[in-house]
């Protein structure tokens, strides 16, 4: 009988990325959430193990491997560090509409630069007054001799002035709604183009969020990305694919906090014998286990979804985001309780994967809106 499992190469790969988090990115965790500065030598560690370069084609100047092997790699590397993970993440983020509409040109400069360390990217949808309701939002284009020109600006931007390369979306008319948005590459170095104060945030600490602002930003018409018209719907198909990655960073979360509780309470002895073997400690880390395991199965389902061009994309990344971040949030509040007054304090690491783990809960789309997706899917499904 086969085994239900993970391909051979895939946990050769999970066993390498281990080694490289472990090794070069593990003790720079605490220092990049005290300090709140984006670390550019992991960046450079990245970079240079090709890391960066998974999950973008060969013939764009990636290593190959898709979304299954993006996760895989995602919650290996939040399991030490969810901000480092965010800088393979959102480069991917800002480059799946690329993959999903660019041109051949843009494919090469974009997917094969951030590859090899020359670029990064941020995606640019939610505004200030456009989050869960991206149609609602007021960034405008419109056509000039040379190309276009974008006037507005966009809020919570991860890892914005990090990033040289943006994917924007804007609307020719907000009264046009998902028909007026349109997708855009937009440069660091435009101008009219600049970026506001790091945001002081609660977690993801050393991956700077700002906002965008667009001053009559000028860029030239070859940076059209797609057809006009048709942003809204590159936009949530992105969402559909960096879901799951999503999940994954959530996963990783919830798995490395759970490693420490676990180890603690076998080490830590009270009354004479280890936590460990208190009843309640025991359903505490059996509750923590399944709900792991659980969310393990549903973003690597969702991330083969991705693979597969699964037609229940939009059910299963949504299922599997909700899921892992909710956990996350529950492994990582247990096991602060499991480690007691050390919990608490930042020696021990879950502290901040507990800070860490209640982003994944908004970004991307909020559960809630998480919930009405997969609502409506159910609806759909049944022809409602």
């Amino acid at each position: 009988m086969e085994q239900f499992a993970l391909p051979e190469e895939l946990e050769l790969f999970r066993k390498a990325a281990r080694e490289i988090c472990e090794e070069k990115i593990q003790p720079r965790a605490a220092e990049i959430d005290e300090t709140d500065e984006f670390p550019h030598d992991v960046h450079s560690v990245l970079v240079e193990n090709e890391l960066m370069a998974v999950g973008y084609p060969e013939e764009h100047g990636g290593a190959g491997g898709g979304s299954l092997t993006m996760a895989v790699m995602v919650e290996e590397i939040s399991r030490v560090s969810a901000a480092v993970s965010l800088i393979p993440l959102v480069s991917r983020l800002g480059a799946i509409p690329v993959m999903l509409a660019g041109n051949d040109a843009q494919k090469n400069d974009l997917l094969g630069g951030i590859s090899r360390g020359e670029h990064q990217m941020s995606y640019g949808l939610t505004e200030p007054g456009a989050g869960s309701d991206a149609v609602s939002m007021q960034t405008r284009y419109e056509r000039t001799a040379a190309g276009y020109r974008l006037s507005g600006a966009k809020r919570f931007i991860t890892n914005a002035g990090i990033s040289d390369r943006y994917t924007v979306f804007a609307t020719r008319d907000p009264q046009e709604r998902s028909k007026g948005i349109t997708a855009f590459i937009v440069h660091a170095d435009d101008a009219g183009f600049s970026v506001g104060k790091s945001e002081k945030k609660l977690g993801i600490r050393g991956s700077p969020t700002r906002e965008l602002y667009f001053d009559a930003c000028e860029i030239p018409a070859d940076r059209l990305l797609g057809e006009e018209g048709e942003g809204f719907t590159y936009a949530m198909r992105t969402l559909d694919y960096s879901r799951p990655t999503i999940a994954a960073q959530a996963l990783g979360i919830a798995q490395g906090a759970f490693d420490i509780a676990a180890r603690y309470a076998q080490e830590r002895e009270q009354f004479g014998k280890p936590i460990a073997a208190f009843q309640g400690i025991q359903f505490m880390l059996a509750d923590m286990a399944i709900q792991v395991e659980a969310a393990r199965l549903l973003t690597y389902k969702a991330a083969a979804a991705c693979d597969a061009q699964d037609p229940q994309l939009t059910y299963f990344a949504s299922i599997a985001k909700a899921h892992a971040s909710d956990t996350a949030m529950q492994v990582t509040t247990d096991a602060v309780q499991v480690l007691g007054g050390y919990g608490y304090m930042r020696e021990y690491g879950v502290e901040r994967m507990m800070r860490d783990a209640k982003i994944t809960q908004l970004y991307e789309g909020t559960n809630q809106i998480q919930r009405l997706v997969i609502a409506r899917q159910i609806q759909r499904r049944l022809g409602g």
